[in-house]
């Protein structure tokens, strides 16, 4: 059964509903949910999403959002991916306070400035706000001060655009934006040096959230409940297959039956 329409948002778009949000996620409490999903969805307005208190993981790419206001509940929320919609800032994310990893590309973003209201994010390490491969970027990633600026505003950051800036590995990225830079064509004619492209496909760096022992305990107590019932229909065969010899033993002589 598909799940329930949604109700018309702003600028012709969806809006998220508490029947939507229960139908994909089979919970009852909106504050039970803890994983969500919700992309390419058309979605323009975040409804109710707010009333999702335990949301740790959510993705909303690929919809037609212009603000995040809900999202300024969510405080347990780790893991968030906002690429390829329509926003023009990011503030009610500043009171995300364990938000660890963000994927902003393809929106309107168009200076640092607007970068402003993570900074005082104590756990962000991973940001993105180009994705060549999904072709997606911001207005402000055409600045050539764009790496610098960003690095300058948000130190906390390990990793920008899918390469790490900090900690092991960080010279491997700065060798390669180095050598990048070597092969960018000069004014003098010549043959022009193509793109490089990334190795692996969107959404292959997604992290989840590590710290997540909420997730952990209920990926656990649906695998117990799982392995209850497969203990129960086990029983319930062999209780069966002892009843039906039983019947077969009584019956006498089978040497009438051609098998």
């Amino acid at each position: 059964m598909d799940p329930p329409a949604e109700k018309p948002g702003e600028a012709g778009g969806l809006q998220i509903t508490p029947q939507l949000l229960k139908s994909r996620t089979g919970e009852f409490s909106l504050e039970s949910i803890l994983l969500l999903k919700l992309r390419g969805l058309g979605l323009a307005d975040l409804g109710c999403l707010g009333e999702c208190l335990g949301l740790e993981w959510l993705d909303l790419s690929g919809n037609a959002l212009t603000h995040l206001g809900p999202l300024a509940s969510l405080r347990q929320l780790a893991v968030l991916n906002v690429s390829n919609n329509r926003l023009t800032g990011l503030e009610p994310l500043a009171t995300c306070e364990n938000l660890q990893s963000l994927n902003a590309a393809g929106n309107l973003l168009a200076t640092p400035g607007q970068l402003q209201c993570l900074a005082g994010l104590p756990c962000l390490e991973y940001l993105r706000l180009r994705d060549p491969l999904a072709r997606l970027s911001n207005p402000l990633c055409a600045s050539p001060s764009y790496w610098a600026a960003v690095r300058e505003l948000l130190p906390g950051l390990k990793v920008i655009d899918g390469e790490r800036v900090i900690g092991r590995g960080s010279e491997f990225y700065q060798l390669c934006r180095d050598l990048d830079s070597s092969l960018h064509p000069s004014s003098s004619p010549g043959p022009r040096a193509t793109e490089a492209q990334p190795w692996v496909e969107p959404g292959y760096w997604e992290s989840w959230p590590s710290r997540s022992s909420s997730i952990l305990e209920e990926a656990c107590r649906q695998f117990q409940d799982t392995l209850q019932e497969c203990w129960d229909l086990d029983r319930q065969a062999s209780d069966s297959l002892a009843q039906a010899e039983q019947v077969l033993s009584s019956a006498g002589p089978t040497s009438s039956f051609v098998f």
